[in-house]
């Protein structure tokens, strides 16, 4: 019994290790990923607490060397689905009940911990399996993790504060009660730190979770969950099961005990997912909470008054960091025509300088996109902007996945605002640039927001003021997360509120009580302190 209101410890941002030659970060950093790339662990699906081997196997591997194998891994079923569910609703008993504080108190543990002597066991992971560089995945799987832990406990403890009036002679409570089913947590390759999130965060309420991760991030979301076991988390609160979509998803969604879905992935299959529940709307015991953030088409336009060597380097980093495969990366590049020369003389040539190769190569700027799928999706595109004659390939172009997956950054210019590269998600690093006549400003903002279906994010350069808020009016609704004069990639946990809305995903805010609030179900309790022992209102006596 702890008789205490308690606050959870304020949250702060994880400072970014910056890898510099001779710094031990660096020297601990590469040790770890020159360790890992020689085990080649047995992994297996976590359920209960236990290691669950279905001998149905698949490949890890580094995407930049695919033929390096980096684990074998156990894949499971519609089997390992049910005894998933049992388990969760097995430890959903004690879980739904353990203090608040209690259950907070593992997950900042968890943060801890990963700061400290996981750091770079997750960093090693993330290059290794998905071929990101040192910088990527310290700001990825270190330090946003570790901010989603501790800025989502500061928000829970927020939420259990928020309380209502009480009239004289009343007191009013909320109880803010996990949800009765369980959460399938669907999460990407492309941010470890999305995976840890997305089953964590309604764990963080009291929920429990399936967890099921992108095939083509198992490593990492392995050593998520060691990491997780060591910070406490009792069995059965989260239960990681590899697989492929369908085999596990759908036995998943069929389950009438589904109480939520935390997604993170492609539109199609999101509104698969949503098709799906709706279908069967009836099988459920509740209306399960439907969360996901999905594509983007992501967006960078310059205003005539832009500052040019700005607008160039937010163009590449906001297009090629990770190989452009965040889901805020910029794909659509807008500049006036009185820019463009001195825009597209800079753009080709510091494009040209980026370096691509093994990301263990701490000089490496970029690696591989992230599978053969991912490559053929990039090489088409390319292929069919060089057989248009509306398109130019302004600069890379090239193609090899002799040894890994590497795709070139590449910039397509266009005349035609409606090629496919201006209106297709491709996740990779290609960019399509448009030249509009400075005189359009307000027909190419109609342009931006109307040309695609989405709306994740997106960014203005400008130095006039009215340009600027001109362009933040009429994109409202073409982006969750607005940057001006910066790219339009890298929210911040706690600063910048992550999420879009259009065939972007619900907006429901990774990172923000936003989120949490929705893996909570309150109940309103009214308890009257002196009750009334007649039914009579004073009104009904009789006289005037």
């Amino acid at each position: 019994m702890n008789d205490a209101l308690s606050v959870p410890p304020i949250a702060r941002n994880e400072p970014v290790l910056g890898f510099g030659p001779g710094s031990p970060e660096r020297a601990a950093l590469a040790a770890r990923a020159t360790a890992m790339a020689a085990e080649r662990p047995e992994i297996p699906c976590l359920i209960g607490g236990r290691e669950v081997r279905t001998g149905r196997m698949a490949t890890a591997v580094m995407p930049h060397d695919h033929g390096h194998v980096l684990a074998d891994v156990h894949m499971g079923g519609a089997a390992e689905v049910e005894a998933a569910v049992a388990a969760s609703r097995e430890a959903w008993h004690d879980w739904s009940r353990t203090p608040w504080e209690d259950r907070l108190a593992v997950f900042l543990r968890a943060a801890e911990l990963l700061s400290g002597p996981w750091r770079q066991t997750l960093n090693a992971a993330s290059m290794l399996g998905q071929s990101k560089t040192a910088h990527q995945a310290e700001i990825d799987a270190a330090c946003e993790l570790i901010d989603f832990w501790r800025f989502n406990a500061a928000y829970a403890g927020g939420i259990y504060a928020d309380q209502p009036l009480s009239s004289p002679g009343v007191w009013n409570r909320m109880d803010y009660r996990p949800l009765e089913g369980f959460v399938l947590a669907v999460t990407p390759f492309n941010f470890t730190s999305i995976a840890g999130n997305l089953p964590t965060a309604p764990a963080m309420m009291g929920d429990t979770v399936l967890w099921k991760p992108a095939s083509t991030s198992m490593l990492s979301a392995y050593y998520v969950m060691r990491l997780l076991e060591e910070a406490g988390l009792p069995p059965g609160v989260i239960n990681l099961v590899y697989g492929r979509g369908a085999e596990v998803g759908a036995p998943a969604l069929a389950d009438p005990r589904l109480g939520g879905v935390h997604f993170t992935g492609s539109t199609a299959v999101f509104r698969e997912i949503w098709r799906t529940i709706g279908g069967g709307i009836e099988r459920y015991a509740d209306y399960p909470r439907i969360v996901g953030e999905t594509g983007g088409k992501d967006f960078i336009l310059a205003h005539a008054s832009a500052d040019v060597d700005a607008l160039v380097a937010g163009t590449v980093r906001g297009a090629f960091e990770y190989q452009g495969q965040k889901c805020s990366a910029a794909s659509r590049l807008f500049v006036p025509r009185s820019l463009w020369p001195a825009v597209r003389e800079r753009l080709v040539a510091e494009v040209q300088t980026i370096t691509m190769g093994d990301v263990t190569d701490f000089t490496t700027f970029m690696g591989a996109v992230i599978d053969a799928t991912s490559f053929a999706t990039q090489a088409k595109a390319i292929e069919d902007a060089k057989a248009d004659p509306s398109c130019e390939i302004l600069v890379g172009g090239e193609c090899d996945d002799s040894v890994g997956y590497f795709v070139r950054p590449t910039i397509i210019v266009t005349t035609d605002p409606a090629f496919r590269t201006m209106r297709e998600e491709l996740f990779g690093p290609v960019l399509t640039a448009f030249v509009y006549e400075d005189a359009a400003w307000e027909d190419t903002l109609r342009l931006v927001d109307t040309s695609t279906p989405y709306g994740l994010t997106g960014a203005v350069f400008a130095r006039d003021r009215a340009a600027i808020r001109e362009a933040a009016d009429g994109l409202r609704h073409a982006a969750g997360n607005f940057y001006v004069n910066d790219k339009p990639t890298g929210a911040v946990v706690g600063q910048q509120p992550f999420g879009g809305a259009r065939a972007s995903g619900t907006d429901d805010k990774a990172g923000s009580k936003w989120n949490l609030i929705r893996w909570v179900s309150p109940r309103a309790t009214k308890e009257l302190l002196v009750p009334p022992t007649d039914w009579r209102y004073p009104f009904l006596a009789a006289g005037d």
